[in-house]
């Protein structure tokens, strides 16, 4: 007897992204009217929509924090997660991405396309996902229609296809009136859509070569389908969130061209935890995308970073689902669904729940790190316990705040990506921790990068070594982006496991702070010397650590011999580089060119287009800030600046800038012994046997 499966609900996770004041979330408040989820059109001025729910994005009119809406498509559940455009906030994007089946991409008809935007689509197209172009404030004025599609073909990709007309462009008369079988023409948007797509299939090329006219319109609409969905082509709609023009053409395209999945209830579990948040009693709650399987209330899952690490165990004690608008209670949530776990009191943003999905670099960052770095400091002294508690729950929440605690001077650094975001953490630690905090200035943050190879090595009971351990390291560069790599030049068995661990473990932890100070993020260390004492007792039986190795010994010893080898390898500090973009009036290029040079900025070779100077180039990301300043009285106020963060190069000239150590400091030898064991010298204890290999 055969059954028949139930057919699964089909769900599309859709992100929405622009750069800031584009209308992003103005368009998820018209896409939630359109499917009758909210009854009224809610305004980012008037600080009642739906997603910006924060008091913070409400004040300001921007969105800080991903939120999740949903509604209903034709039987599918979209799950619309609006993200923030502000670049500070660039962090709340990037762990959305790993979640997402398709994402619609807001461009301005009036400013169009600006720098979030490249960054933002050429990050779509390197995952492969799915994305639907919007081009919304049509009804504004200065929009444009033919001169937008210009722009994003040139500056963003030339894979996209207008999927209608605009009539009434600039004004709230505007109408947006799209393709259909009749109207599109043998000359038009036929024409363009199979030019297009014929240049990403061979046999729709051959077909066309063959015989045009076999190439039915409705032909070409599957096959747009098909190439949307593969992150090859882009259709571009137009129209307006604030009058709602176009959104119920975009809403067809979300249904007909963006990829809904059913997934596998059945399988095993695997879910990828996107966002963290605290409930009202202070819990954690997890936002969770599920690729498989099903969890349901009380369930134990296995929670791991997906890169081969530990894996914990939480139980699940409540479920909300996204359906109709909101997350409403449920005792389970399937593949393809977006939950909120309650109950899993050690989960973190990134982590795993269950199985690793195969093929996927967890772990990996899609946008260039934080280049700023602030001190934080409590107003009044006896906050330092309870400021320090709450910058850590806020990096649960953003983990590229990434937090360094200075235990010598008392002092908590935070990482930024901006002047906006250092405001919001100010008036977040106020508003939700009653903490009032000052910031120190803020400087930019550098990296350190090995330049030759350098090794060093101590002997176990010998002089100046005063840890029952012997550790030697060769230290040699490594491209940019390898990573560190720990590699053993001795025999695994020539002692405990533990022992090599905690030196792997060691050089990893000393590698964030170098020899001036900053991280190390690529270089090949490998171990070339080790050494160890067995475990000894007394008569009785009593383990006598003062005549046994321990892990400690290794984890003291390893920062002293590797700072000795970076010292001979040599280091140089590089700094944050932005790639910008600069269109100026003509007759202003003369006073802007002196400023540039004195920003330490490198122009590339500039071109010119009728009045307007259009320049590309380098400059410091710490310049950055005092060029945006400048530019308005260099230019008449007509001067449009991007830039967004690059590379790293090296500094040149003037002296090299170094970060106040948080560590024991283990280029001094002295003090760092002072503070690790309270001496500075001893050999070895006499009556036990040591073992070392070279």
């Amino acid at each position: 007897m055969h059954s028949t499966a139930p057919r699964l609900p089909r769900t599309l996770n859709l992100g929405i992204l622009a750069h800031i004041d584009a209308g992003k979330t103005s368009l998820t408040e018209r896409l939630l009217h359109a499917a009758g989820v909210i009854d009224e059109v809610g305004r980012v001025d008037d600080g009642n929509t739906q997603t910006d729910s924060l008091a913070l994005e409400r004040q300001r009119g921007i969105t800080i924090k991903s939120a999740v809406v949903s509604f209903a498509v034709d039987g599918t559940t979209v799950n619309l997660i609006d993200t923030p455009g502000h670049p500070d906030f660039i962090a709340e994007v990037e762990r959305v991405l790993s979640v997402l089946d398709g994402a619609v991409l807001v461009v301005s008809a009036v400013e169009g396309v600006q720098a979030q935007t490249r960054i933002l689509l050429r990050t779509l197209r390197r995952l492969r996902i799915p994305t639907l172009i919007f081009v919304n404030k049509t009804d504004r004025r200065g929009a444009r229609h033919e001169g937008v599609l210009r722009h994003i073909a040139e500056r963003l990709t030339p894979d996209v296809v207008p999927m209608g007309t605009v009539s009434g462009i600039g004004t709230r008369e505007a109408r947006f009136a799209p393709f259909t079988a009749e109207s599109a023409g043998p000359g038009g948007f036929t024409a363009r859509l199979t030019e297009l797509l014929a240049g990403h299939d061979d046999t729709l090329l051959a077909a066309y070569v063959d015989d045009p006219a076999s190439l039915s319109y409705d032909r070409l609409r599957t096959e747009l389908a098909r190439q949307t969905r593969g992150a090859l082509v882009h259709p571009v709609f137009f129209g307006s969130a604030a009058t709602g023009v176009g959104v119920r053409e975009l809403t067809d395209g979300i249904r007909e061209l963006l990829p809904a999945v059913a997934g596998d209830a059945e399988g095993p579990v695997s879910g990828s935890v996107f966002k963290v948040e605290r409930g009202a009693a202070g819990e954690k709650i997890a936002y969770v995308r599920m690729f498989s399987g099903t969890v349901r209330t009380r369930d134990r899952l296995d929670i791991g970073d997906g890169a081969g690490g530990a894996a914990r165990e939480g139980k699940v004690t409540g479920i909300g689902v996204f359906e109709a608008g909101a997350d409403v209670p449920r005792t389970e949530v399937r593949a393809g669904q977006i939950g909120k776990l309650r109950g899993l009191g050690d989960v973190r943003i990134g982590d795993v729940l269950g199985v690793p999905r195969e093929g996927v670099e967890y772990g990996a960052h899609f946008f260039a790190p934080p280049t700023l770095e602030t001190v934080v400091t409590p107003l009044r002294a006896a906050d330092r316990g309870a400021l320090h508690l709450a910058l850590t729950q806020l990096a649960e929440q953003d983990p590229l705040i990434g937090l360094r605690q200075d235990a010598v001077r008392q002092e908590v650094s935070v990482s930024l990506y901006g002047e906006v975001q250092k405001e919001v953490v100010q008036a977040t630690l106020a508003e939700d921790f009653g903490l009032d905090v000052s910031f120190r200035e803020t400087t930019t943050i550098c990296v350190e990068r090995v330049v030759g190879t350098g090794a060093a090595y101590e002997i176990i009971d010998k002089d100046p070594n005063p840890f029952l351990a012997t550790v030697g390291l060769r230290v040699a560069p490594a491209p940019v982006g390898a990573g560190v790599e720990f590699r053993l030049g001795v025999e695994l068995g020539s002692m405990p496991y533990a022992f090599f661990r905690a030196v792997e473990e060691t050089v990893r932890e000393t590698l964030q702070q170098g020899v001036h100070g900053w991280r190390i993020p690529d270089c090949t260390v490998t171990m070339t010397h080790c050494g160890y004492w067995p475990r000894q007792s007394h008569a009785h039986g009593t383990f006598d650590k003062s005549m046994s190795s321990t892990a400690g010994d290794f984890r003291n010893l390893t920062p002293l011999v590797l700072m000795d080898a970076l010292r001979a390898a040599g280091t140089a500090v590089h700094e944050p580089m932005h790639r910008f973009r600069l269109d100026v009036p003509a007759d202003t290029v003369g006073a802007v060119l002196p400023v540039l040079s004195r920003l330490r900025a490198v122009p590339h070779t500039p071109t010119t287009n009728g009045a307007s100077y259009h320049l590309e180039g380098d400059i410091p990301a710490q310049q950055v800030h005092a060029l945006e300043q400048q530019l308005p009285g260099l230019t008449r106020g007509e001067g449009e600046l991007e830039s967004a963060f690059d590379h790293y190069e090296p500094v040149r000239g003037g002296a090299v800038p170094t970060r106040a150590r948080t560590d024991h400091d283990p280029l001094h030898r002295k003090d760092y012994l002072l503070r690790v064991v309270r001496r500075t010298s001893g050999g070895g204890r006499e009556g036990a046997a040591a073992t070392t290999t070279h």
